[in-house]
């Protein structure tokens, strides 16, 4: 299995903001080799609260004879700007103090995240990823990515994402951050600093990851005799302390912040020219009961970018689908590239 590798840049790096980073480091984990063509890479990026082990959280898609095949391809995921595990984040040295930055980590954009990626591409000589991938912030990444640079990639799949963040989606992210300002420790310049407002703000999320009917069906009391001590009151606990012992609140709170940030408008006259400078075959995947990035946001991306395919997939799980249905996701992907084309090394995935 791949370990951590890091990239350490040696300049400074201007963010979207005109502020700069003077440490950026970037953790990677790469799987598979490199072939002497240099044609066989596939770059995933990573969602909200993942990391740069495909294999921890996309087990689904990843493995011997799946989708992600570290034995047919080179697969490449980095840890996002502003994550806690092993980029540069509010944890890191801030080198005008020589303190950890805290809650002075500056703003973060998508369009930064992409920037970084785009540097590290470099620094691996790559020159053309054969396919980029991404699910919800991964997918916004990703996209803004294959926009930056329209020949970064010969083919895009965008799962359960959209060209901006939503007023909705931002709402949720402001409520969570909320739930952190109410911790008291979050005021304190610490490591451990809104470990309880974390807790809350997942559960929040949590929400907007599922749905009614996920709840219905998973947490459902099938007593008539409770009053307390309910199957999804649990579920909410368990939820949130889980992220905080593998997550920190300022990790959250600055990729939240980027997250809302999406828009790949900016910088242009509107988001259709922006989408539109996209060069790469694209498929598009939306999750049926996906509240927070709704079929209307994927269908917006088949809209505007160049010939895109978007393909709904069924599913219980809400926004969550994009992680568990991994196997729709497997045949959508397989029959999309078989319809593509028609020469069969290419047919097992792109």
């Amino acid at each position: 299995m791949s370990k951590i590798t890091t990239f350490n840049h040696l300049e400074a790096f201007i963010l979207e903001s005109g502020q700069t980073i003077s440490n950026l480091t970037l953790a990677y984990q790469t799987f598979g080799t490199l072939n002497l063509q240099k044609n066989n890479v596939i770059w995933v990026c990573h969602a909200l609260t993942a990391n740069a082990d495909v294999s921890d959280w996309w087990s689904g898609l990843f493995g011997e004879g799946k989708i992600l095949d570290p034995t047919r391809y080179f697969i490449v995921c980095a840890n996002n700007l502003g994550s806690c595990y092993g980029s540069t984040n509010a944890l890191s040295i801030n080198t005008t103090t020589n303190l950890p930055y805290f809650h002075e980590f500056p703003l973060i954009t998508i369009k930064d995240i992409a920037n970084c990626l785009e540097l590290l591409r470099k620094h691996l000589q790559i020159s053309t990823i054969k396919t980029l991938i991404g699910g919800s912030m991964g997918g916004q990444i990703a996209m803004e990515w294959a926009i930056l640079n329209p020949l970064v990639a010969k083919n895009l799949i965008l799962l359960a994402t959209n060209a901006f963040h939503s007023a909705w989606g931002i709402a949720f992210n402001e409520t969570q951050r909320m739930a952190i300002e109410t911790d008291p420790t979050w005021a304190q310049a610490t490591e451990d600093a809104g470990k309880t407002g974390l807790k809350t703000a997942r559960a929040i999320a949590l929400l907007s990851y599922r749905n009614y009917f996920t709840y219905q069906t998973a947490q459902r009391e099938l007593q008539n005799t409770k009053v307390e001590d309910f199957k999804s009151a649990s579920y909410q606990q368990y939820q949130g302390e889980k992220l905080v012992k593998r997550f920190n609140a300022y990790a959250y709170w600055t990729l939240s912040k980027a997250m809302d940030s999406h828009n790949v408008g900016r910088g242009y006259k509107n988001i259709q020219i922006a989408l539109k400078k996209i060069k790469a075959k694209t498929l598009i995947i939306g999750i049926s009961s996906d509240v927070l990035f709704p079929l209307e946001e994927q269908l917006v991306l088949q809209q505007y970018i160049p010939d895109a395919f978007f393909v709904e997939i069924q599913s219980l799980y809400g926004h969550d689908g994009f992680l568990i249905e991994y196997q729709q996701i497997t045949t959508t992907i397989q029959e999309y590239f078989t319809q593509k084309t028609q020469v069969l090394e290419e047919i097992n995935f792109i």
